[in-house]
């Protein structure tokens, strides 16, 4: 399974990247955080799952899921959203499938992909 992090804090992307190899997933992380990159990095890699940060540097995460959702090619993606502000109605209202509440336990998160990835 095809797991593809969107994380602008570089240890907590590398983190969630060992956690989820250690796990036996394929992740994709290592790129620019801006929506046209995000949008096309979906569209070329298909991910089962994305983790995606509500709070990105150069943009919002809530925004970037509207575009995905909009966009017919990437709009049946499974999304999970993260966040330290419980902001989970705001998440499920952009199209977001899931929501979890910074800090998580890495079993909480794992178990959602394995869950809801296909």
């Amino acid at each position: 399974m095809k797991v593809m992090l969107v994380e602008d804090d570089f240890t907590m992307r590398s983190l969630l990247k060992t956690l989820l190899q250690l796990e036996g997933f394929q992740v994709v992380a290592d790129f620019e955080i801006n929506p046209q990159v995000i949008l096309d990095k979906m569209a070329a890699e298909k991910p089962d799952v994305t983790l995606m940060d509500v709070h990105l540097r150069n943009s919002n995460g809530i925004e970037i899921v509207r575009s995905i959702r909009q966009n017919p090619e990437l709009s049946g993606l499974k999304i999970l959203m993260s966040s330290g502000e419980d902001v989970r109605d705001a998440c499920a209202k952009a199209g977001a499938d899931g929501f979890l509440l910074k800090p998580y336990m890495p079993d909480d998160l794992i178990s959602w992909i394995r869950t809801h990835g296909g």
